[in-house]
């Protein structure tokens, strides 16, 4: 079932798509049934209501076509009568509202609909084989409130925004993990602007692992998640967190070790690294490997011609230790994929509507956040099944 597949979705490739094909495309392969059903109105009396499948797919079409107000919605539905057909609404009928879309998103954001939506699209995505989800990327982006600026201690008791901690944004934050090899994001948690990266990494983590049908084997995230608990939260996932060592507030490193890690021998140079031995990582004199003349020679150490060994079991440190060693050529290439994540970010603000709040609260936010990520897994679910059909034409 999890097969790579020849070319990952790009996203840059569905944006060249134009806007009408774009929306037929991805309209033809999501079914929102079962999450208009939720919305229905159960009202007896009154007028017949709208479609809420139409209303549905109208807020997703507007992130797509960078709409990001409700009565900027209703002014291209009444004027866009191929966008209107599109969305599913009647031709022969107004355009809803601005106060019905807000009634709508507002039941949305009680029931907790697009969240629904996003889980079952990742588990859509990993079932098609679009995510691999062994490797796995941890960060946070800021995004500005829509809201009045309110004293930080009222904001934290209603978890609305805040200031960030460098005072450079008020609003919130959006903590994602992500496959590094689709770059389709898996687990999301969007809070105050004020909240540390740090704290929010074991969660992401269990929420990925809950998710993933798949063993995870490496967790890359900065320097700003260098806490313990992060090192022992993918421990208990059996997975490998790669993670920099802040060392601004470390005065010297271990006795007998470098900063990041490597022993030292008894003449104060950085061993070799040589591999991992099972569970162990393995590092050799480094006069014997050619890489320093000691002038004491191997013998200072070791009377064997091979030279001092030394093994260092990473349990002894989850945040010292690593398996690959810090800094080699394997543990770089794996922390390197780490950059997918940032990419993420950059389609969710430059191309679709994340960082373009008109909505108040950290609810609505939600809901927004997750529409916005919906898009990415929905059109990497369209791109793939479109694949499938010319081949098998």
């Amino acid at each position: 079932m999890y097969i790579l597949q020849e070319t990952l979705f790009s996203f840059e490739e569905w944006l060249k798509l134009e806007s009408k094909e774009r929306l037929e495309l991805f309209f033809s392969s999501l079914d929102l049934r079962p999450y208009a059903k939720q919305l229905k109105s159960h009202t007896p009396q009154g007028a017949p209501g709208y479609c809420r499948e139409a209303i549905l797919r109208a807020f997703l079409a507007a992130l797509m076509e960078g709409i990001t107000t409700f009565t900027m919605l209703h002014r291209r539905l009444q004027t866009d009568l191929r966008f209107r057909y599109q969305c599913g609404f009647r031709l022969d009928q107004d355009a809803p509202s601005v106060s019905t879309f807000s009634r709508v998103f507002a039941d949305m954001v009680e029931k907790q609909i697009a969240e629904q939506l996003f889980h079952d699209l990742v588990s859509s995505c990993q079932t098609e084989g679009l995510m691999i989800t062994q490797h796995l990327a941890i960060d946070s982006t800021a995004i500005e409130a829509y809201e009045r600026k309110q004293p930080k201690k009222k904001s934290e008791t209603t978890g609305n925004a805040t200031w960030g901690a460098k005072f450079d944004t008020y609003g919130y934050k959006i903590h994602l993990a992500m496959d590094t090899e689709s770059e389709l994001p898996i687990a999301v948690e969007v809070t105050p602007a004020h909240v540390n990266d740090g704290d929010m990494g074991p969660a992401l983590m269990n929420k990925a692992a809950e998710v993933s049908d798949i063993d995870i084997e490496f967790i890359m995230m900065d320097a700003g998640y260098d806490q313990l608990k992060n090192y022992e939260a993918a421990h208990e996932l059996n997975a490998q967190a790669i993670i920099p060592l802040n060392l601004r507030n470390e005065k010297k490193p271990p006795t007998g070790f470098s900063s990041n890690g490597t022993p030292r021998c008894s003449r104060g140079f950085d061993m070799v690294y040589w591999g991992a031995d099972k569970q162990y990582l393995k590092f050799r004199c480094p006069h014997t490997v050619g890489k320093v003349d000691c002038p004491h020679g191997s013998v200072w150490c070791s009377p064997s011609a091979y030279g001092m060994v030394v093994k260092v079991n990473p349990n002894d440190d989850l945040r010292r230790f690593s398996i690959p060693h810090r800094d080699t050529k394997r543990w770089k290439e794996l922390y390197n994929k780490r950059t997918s994540v940032e990419r993420v970010f950059a389609r969710l603000k430059e191309n679709l509507t994340v960082n373009q709040l008109h909505i108040r609260s950290i609810q609505k936010v939600k809901t927004q956040v997750f529409l916005n990520l919906c898009i990415l897994l929905a059109s990497a679910l369209t791109m793939s099944k479109a694949s499938v059909r010319q081949r098998c034409a």
